[in-house]
This record gives structure tokens, sequence and C-alpha cells, in this order.
């Protein structure tokens, strides 16, 4: 299991949101392509970048996704705000490995197709937000009658090279994570899946280990100090 720290850019700066809430801030750090870097000092193999503005419809951070990208040399994985085939194109030539495309592939499942044709699977992903153990779009505003199951079967079939599950009901709550909905994909998905959602201790992370899960991203955690990152690399 490869852990992944998680870069979230709102307003220039690096932050932590609570259930995803603008102005709910609870860190804030300037110049996050050296806050990238330092994950990547500290043993990172990953980064998960997040453009909270454009997920907000608020902006773009492209210039700051730039200097991430030429600051550091592991790979990186990027969601939010990504509204058309060209956004992700426009990514993916910039330098960013993977895109991570959520309501968009929702909205339309054949894009992924038409993505992973040109640029590969690998770069590939498609984000399942769950609520409920439903599917939820546009920021988690909007609610759709299919399970993250029946969702991730369809994106594997289309081609997407991974998942990105997020439990919107334990995420950025530090109250610990849910195993079941993990299992599930685990036990019926090929691809891999990476998840994000509520870890706040080593505990977690030895679960998700033992369960099989193949990514992890963490952000509140590692920044407020509940988990120190270096001990993440034992998994």
């Amino acid at each position: 299991m490869i852990v992944i720290p998680a870069v979230d850019i709102k307003n220039g700066k690096c932050v932590q949101l609570v259930q995803g809430e603008p102005g709910t801030e609870q860190i804030e750090l300037e110049n996050p392509s050296e806050v990238a870097l330092q994950w990547e000092q500290k043993g990172a193999q990953r980064l998960h970048i997040v453009d909270l503005d454009g997920a907000l419809g608020s902006g773009e951070n492209i210039t700051i996704v730039k200097e991430i990208i030429e600051k550091t040399s592991v790979p990186t994985q990027m969601g939010g705000g990504i509204r058309t085939i060209d956004d992700a194109k426009k990514l993916l030539d910039t330098g960013i490995s993977t895109v991570i495309i959520g309501t968009m592939a929702i909205k339309h499942p054949e894009i992924i197709s038409d993505l992973s044709n040109e640029y590969g699977s690998e770069r590939i992903c498609v984000s399942l937000d769950s609520k409920n153990n439903k599917v939820v779009t546009h920021g988690w505003t909007e609610s759709t009658d299919k399970t993250p199951l029946e969702f991730a079967k369809l994106f594997e079939e289309k081609g997407a090279g991974s998942i990105l599950f997020t439990n919107v009901d334990v995420e950025g709550l530090l109250g610990g994570i849910n195993v079941e909905p993990i299992k599930e994909l685990l036990n019926n998905i090929s691809i891999p899946i990476i998840y994000s959602g509520g870890i706040t201790s080593h505990n977690d992370l030895k679960v998700l280990s033992e369960i099989g899960t193949d990514y992890v991203v963490i952000g509140s955690a590692l920044y407020k100090g509940l988990i120190n990152f270096e001990d993440t690399l034992d998994f």
C-alpha cells in the first residue's frame, strides 16, 4: 500500500477543509509547491493535488500546479474543476501523471474511454464520492441513484485505470474509517482502488493495508500531526 499526501490548493495556499466546506479552513500554508516538495523529501512516492478553486468554480491554480510539477520528481495525480475533456487534456499535456475525473465522468462516461484510448488507462482515474452509499457529484451537493460499486464496474469497463473512492460520511472529520464500503470495492473490482476519507491513526492504515487497499490519500491527519508521514512508509 502506498500512502499519498494531499496538497489541496485554495486562493494560492495549501489548505485543509472540513467536509469540503469553504470557510472551514483548519490548515493554511503558503507556497503549495514547497509543501509538495517537502512531502517528497519525507519519502512520498506520489502526490495528490486538488484544485479547490477549480472544484468550487471560483478560479484555477494551473500556475501553482506547474510549479509543483517542476519542483518535484514523483508522479502526481490531480482533480478539481475538470469539467471538459479539454480540461483533462490540458492537465495531462502539462505533465500531471494522472487526472482524477468526478462529475464529468458520471455525466459523460464515454469520456473515460476516449481519454484512456488517447493517453493510456493508467493516466485516467475516476473519482467516486459516496454519501449514504450513493455516489454524489457537483462537490457533494447532488446525489445519484447508484452505489459506488455500480459506478466502479461501469468505469472499469470504460477503461479507467484506477478508482479514487472517498467516503464523504467520514471525510475531514478525523473520526476514523468505515471499512465495509472499501472492502466491497476491493472484492469486486480489479483495477487499483485509491481510498480517501477519515484516516486518523496508524491503526486505520493497518486495517486498510490488511484488506488489500492499493493506495491511500491522507490530508488533515498529516497536517495536524496525528499521523507521522515517515511512519506510514512501514506500509
